[in-house]
């Protein structure tokens, strides 16, 4: 008797992940000889990054102290004595709890799921890191995008917010700066976004993963800085700015009342109790990486920063393509004005002439218009090796 066949969970059916998945596109590119630029993953290490020293002898010297079995699960003491001790050096006040996670992620998971009944809504930015649309579809909650608006800056559309706030809704995500546009948020716009969130009794969920890494001598304000009264979870990490995306830390920061948040981040605690721990002898990294040198982040900014005007200035240059200035990340979200939509522009990119991007299309976007994520972590001959190729490609296409 032949065995059925096992059917996977509904819930799966709907999780996309872009970022990862032209990861496949481009094993084919690969396999036809061609030689790949991978302007598609947003991890500093396989370009020309490394994590900081001092991060690198403090998890060696946990290892060596034998760190190695279960520490506590929201976090050991010393990690979050110094996220508690930078949060309140960036004005967050009202702090309820931290804990720390398998990367930012994890933080990011565990609080739509204590958060988000099947049905109910986060509103998400338009576009948007897949992360987000992954976990909701895995959580039967249906999107509800806002959309930022590219012709300010990639600054979130509030009025835009507030129209799509209804019944269901329970929360307004942030990313800031923003993945993939490399948008900062104005303190107008936060200013306006907290008030929102207060008149609906929303949580503000923060995204702020590349908060030290921008440019233009840019200052960065967290939006549970500018209220005691708001529901906020603050998201961050090593991965980023610490140069240590393999290491999976990161953390997250419930501020605002207690008598609104108390059960809520109760549950939260209980779902990171039922996991036990983030990797362990990693978490020793994070008091030396807020409290430590911090030297390596002038260089990184001052790098990424003479990257992104060469990606800028070299797409702007290409008939049919225009590229917003990110403020800071490591992203670029350029727009496609070509008779062609961005799925099949960024597949034939790749297959025929080995540069990986990835879609517009998988990170939401404006209906009617096309777009595809780069990074601006290559070194500046790989970046201009990129764009000449696809500068060529784009010639193929009408400009509408």
């Amino acid at each position: 008797m032949k065995p059925a066949m096992i059917k996977p969970a509904e819930r799966t059916k709907e999780v996309r992940y872009a970022v990862r998945d032209i990861v496949l596109l481009a094993q084919e590119a690969k396999k036809k000889g061609l030689e790949l630029l991978n302007l598609n993953i947003g991890d500093p290490i396989p370009y020309d990054f490394h994590p900081p020293k001092h991060l690198v002898d403090a998890v060696h010297k946990a290892m060596l102290d034998n760190r190695n079995g279960y520490c506590p699960s929201p976090g050991i003491d010393e990690a979050i004595d110094a996220i508690k001790k930078e949060a309140h050096g960036k004005g967050i006040s009202n702090i309820l709890d931290v804990f720390v996670t398998t990367g930012g992620s994890e933080a990011i998971e565990l609080c739509l799921t204590a958060l988000v009944n099947e049905g109910e809504n986060i509103l998400i930015p338009y576009p948007c890191y897949p992360l987000y649309p992954a976990v909701l579809a895995k959580l039967q909650s249906p999107l509800n995008p806002y959309f930022l608006d590219e012709e300010n800056d990639w600054q979130p559309d509030v009025k835009d917010i507030e129209k799509k706030i209804n019944s269901k809704t329970r929360a307004i995500l942030l990313i800031n700066p923003n993945n993939p546009t490399g948008s900062l948020y104005s303190i107008d716009t936060l200013k306006r976004i907290v008030e929102l969130a207060l008149e609906h009794n929303l949580i503000i969920l923060s995204d702020e993963i590349y908060d030290k890494l921008l440019f233009d001598g840019k200052k960065y304000t967290s939006i549970a800085s500018l209220t005691k009264e708001a529901s906020v979870i603050t998201f961050n990490g090593i991965s980023k700015s610490y140069i240590a995306p393999g290491w999976r830390i990161g953390w997250g920061i419930i501020s605002g009342r207690d008598e609104v948040m108390h059960d809520y981040y109760q549950a939260v605690r209980k779902l990171t109790r039922a996991r036990l721990c983030a990797n362990h002898p990693a978490q020793y990294a994070i008091k030396p990486a807020l409290e430590g040198d911090q030297s390596h982040l002038i260089e990184f900014n001052r790098v990424l920063e003479k990257r992104r005007d060469l990606s800028v200035k070299m797409l702007n240059g290409i008939k049919g393509i225009s590229c917003v200035k990110p403020e800071g990340a490591f992203y670029a979200f350029p727009q496609l004005h070509f008779d062609v939509d961005d799925g099949k522009f960024v597949k034939e990119l790749i297959m025929e002439t080995g540069v990986v991007v990835v879609p517009g299309n998988g990170f939401g976007q404006k209906p009617g218009s096309n777009h595809f994520r780069i990074v601006i972590l290559p070194r500046e001959e790989i970046l201009t090796k990129a764009f000449e190729k696809i500068e060529r490609f784009s010639k193929r296409f009408k400009v509408v």
